[in-house]
């Protein structure tokens, strides 16, 4: 295993982690004995996680680190999967020498994270799923990725994020936030089409997780935007119907980004979930 620190970006320092080949990039904050690791969705990277990281910091340990493919980490050889990506997230828990965490994971971090606690389910201490669902691709849908990845593969990455900005917000956010659209236009259009390409083949295939959501015996916190047009709240409604130790928050004026539309509101249920695992 090797380690090399990179360049400071605004939640401190870059930190990469080999990985039988795969070159892993994260950002590693704060303290605390039992760690708070995020993962983010698709197209982005770590940095989604900002309002997050520098928030509790302050009170815990923090980590968000780039899907193989994402950000500054390497793609590696192997076919992307979501079981692949949650095969590397135990990877790189234990390349950190973290034999258990609370987990956040946001939207195609969120079929990481249920693929992960099913397989892996002794490795979590609680986990967090924003914005996301259990079931799989209906046929339609996976038709619709399909047209996606042509359209990608034709050179039109630019029409394919302005579609996709214009679905993952709010209207609001889309009129007032306008710093924040942009920056998440940057985000997609500097992350590599091939990795865009792999992970939406990646979401196509995966696994429904609905059956297993009665095997989780941690306390999970559900998180979703009111206004969440991609994986909408009856999405996370069923997810709290199904595990026992459950509690939803939905979020006022935010759609499928809501740690980022309403970083305050998501970061007090968080806040809130946290306290209460310490009692």
């Amino acid at each position: 295993m090797e380690t090399a620190r990179a360049t400071e970006n605004v939640t401190g320092h870059d930190i990469n982690i080999k990985l039988n080949g795969l070159t892993i990039s994260y950002n590693d904050l704060g303290k605390g004995t039992v760690p708070i690791i995020f993962i983010h969705g698709f197209p982005f990277n770590k940095s989604s996680w900002e309002p997050q990281m520098e928030f509790f910091k302050k009170t815990n340990r923090v980590i968000a680190y780039d899907v193989r493919g994402f950000g500054n980490s390497s793609s590696g050889s192997e076919k992307e999967s979501i079981r692949l990506f949650a095969d590397d997230l135990i990877k790189f828990m234990d390349g950190l020498e973290i034999p258990k965490a609370i987990v956040c994971g946001f939207s195609m971090g969120g079929y990481i994270l249920l693929n992960a606690i099913c397989h892996y389910p002794k490795r979590f201490d609680a986990i967090i799923l924003s914005d996301t669902q259990c079931i799989s691709d209906s046929v339609e849908a996976k038709e619709k990725r399909s047209q996606t990845i042509a359209q990608i593969a034709a050179g039109k990455i630019k029409d394919f994020t302005e579609g996709f900005i214009k679905n993952i917000f709010c209207q609001e956010s889309l009129d007032t936030k306008q710093e924040l659209v942009e920056k998440t236009r940057e985000t997609i259009l500097s992350t590599s089409p091939v990795s865009i390409m792999g992970a939406l083949s990646a979401i196509a295939d995966r696994q429904p997780m609905c059956a297993l959501l009665n095997e989780i015996n941690v306390p999970v916190l559900i998180l979703c935007g009111k206004e969440d047009a991609l994986t909408p709240p009856d999405q996370s409604e069923f997810l709290q119907s199904h595990i026992v130790n459950s509690k939803l928050c939905l979020i006022d004026s935010a759609g499928h980004l809501s740690n980022s539309e309403q970083p305050e509101k998501f970061n007090q249920c968080l806040n809130d979930f946290l306290l209460n695992l310490e009692q």
